[in-house]
């Protein structure tokens, strides 16, 4: 912890000096500096924030907040035309991995503009108008990532896991968000629809600002505290602060994980049925 008998300034110029401490420990001073200058009204909380995204962003890699495969809105080569294109409308994303055979075997990257612009010429084909692939592995730091991005002018990137498999995608906006928040746009969805996602291994993928009214329905808990309407506000009430990327929380006979969350809120978190103790 800082030192209280010694000025902001001092703290700051004592950081920039070469110490005998490993990074971390710096790492953990000068944030504890800045949140004490954003207490004394030096840089205001939006500020703190985000400095303690780019923290963040140092320290993840693509595995922690890439999109998993079962949640990707895929297109198949084979599909007809007039699919693809309702696929595109209803997804209302800007970009979709597209493969032909099976999932892993993504042949390039669709820009729905590209689809609308053209898709009414003759002689048509999808395959003509895909965009190459980007593959990282799980392991790539965000922040070597978000460079590779701005180098390339590129936005989404395939996330191949260590057998060779599509374990996910991730986008430019999945990185930024870790920095500045949560981005919404007009294509954004909030249906309560969305809220809750069973996964195939038995997991529930919950959004944040699911209702727990919504929540106790779809896993048959008694979740009920006054004043707390959100799963993410069960979840920081019972720790008393917002918690970490991956960090695992126990509440009454269920697990949640948070899967992606940023120094100011929970967005995403996994849910499983901790299995009783037999007597």
């Amino acid at each position: 912890m800082p030192d209280p008998n010694k000025s902001l300034l001092d703290r700051l110029a004592e950081f920039l000096s070469p110490q005998p401490t490993s990074p971390a420990e710096r790492r953990q001073e000068l944030i504890d500096t800045l949140r004490e200058a954003q207490s004394e009204g030096l840089i205001d909380a939006d500020a703190l924030s985000m400095i303690e995204g780019v923290f963040q962003v140092g320290q993840l890699c693509a595995r922690d907040i890439l999109v998993p495969r079962a949640q990707i809105d895929w297109i198949d080569i084979t599909l007809p035309l007039a699919e693809i294109v309702k696929t595109v409308i209803e997804a209302a994303h800007s970009r979709f991995p597209v493969f032909e055979g099976t999932r892993d075997n993504v042949i390039g990257i669709l820009l729905a503009k590209d689809l609308l612009r053209h898709s009414t010429e003759k002689d048509f084909q999808v395959r003509d108008w895909l965009r190459p692939a980007v593959f990282i592995p799980e392991s790539k730091r965000l922040s070597v990532l978000l460079r590779d991005f701005k180098d390339n002018r590129n936005h989404l990137a395939v996330v191949v896991d260590e057998y060779s498999g599509i374990a996910g995608i991730i986008t430019i906006e999945d990185v930024l968000e870790q920095i500045v928040g949560d981005i919404e746009d007009e294509h954004d969805i909030d249906e309560e629809a969305d809220n809750i996602i069973s996964l195939d291994n038995g997991d529930v993928r919950v959004k944040g600002i699911t209702e727990l009214d919504q929540f106790n329905e779809a896993l048959g808990t008694q979740f009920a505290i006054d004043d707390i309407e959100t799963v993410a506000g069960l979840v920081i009430q019972h720790l008393g602060r917002v918690p970490k990327m991956g960090e695992l929380i126990e509440i009454d006979g269920i697990e949640f994980e948070v899967q992606r969350a940023d120094p100011r809120q929970v967005h995403i978190l996994l849910a499983r049925q901790i299995p009783k103790k037999s007597d």
